[in-house]
């Protein structure tokens, strides 16, 4: 009926202590890799949803390059946290990679650790490890990878504001 508002959905357990990520994250990113003959810096977006109910959150992300704002990278997936500290994520990137880590998170810290158990689709990708932590009002990442010729090193890392 016109003028009514809908109930705000409570957190699941599981996710309350998450709750720091919720919402969207907008900034930029800087990546290298030895593979690359530059570095590079990028426009990026992040949204982390919960729609109540299950302890799930919705993740999605985009990138793009700075200067002509050209999309560059995307990838979306669930994020399933636990009660016990435990979080295990599911990533599928728009370049067909798909990954299955599993991490923990601290919520005092308001820091996510995630370390790949699987990685689907990929020919030269052996490891990925993503850490995400709350400093100072902002969100960093570090993304670092290893492929059949790098051992694990950084490749990504972001600062992002809540917007």
């Amino acid at each position: 009926m016109a003028g009514e508002t809908k109930a705000q959905v409570p957190l699941h357990p599981a996710v309350a202590p998450l709750s720091f990520l919720l919402g969207t994250w907008k900034g930029q990113g800087e990546g290298s890799f030895p593979t690359i003959s530059s570095s590079f810096h990028y426009g990026e977006e992040l949204t982390f949803s919960h729609s109540g109910g299950k302890p799930v959150i919705a993740y999605a992300q985009k990138t793009w390059k700075l200067a002509s704002q050209e999309n560059m990278h995307a990838e979306s997936g669930y994020w399933r946290p636990k009660v016990d500290g435990s979080i295990e994520a599911v990533i599928a990137q728009s370049t067909g990679l798909v990954e299955v880590q599993k991490g923990t998170y601290d919520a005092e810290k308001k820091m996510v650790q995630l370390q790949s158990e699987l990685i689907g689709n990929a020919t030269k990708v052996r490891e990925i490890t993503r850490t995400f932590e709350f400093i100072s009002g902002e969100l960093v990442y570090v993304v670092q990878m290893a492929t059949n010729s790098t051992t694990l090193q950084p490749h990504l890392r972001g600062l992002l504001k809540k917007i």
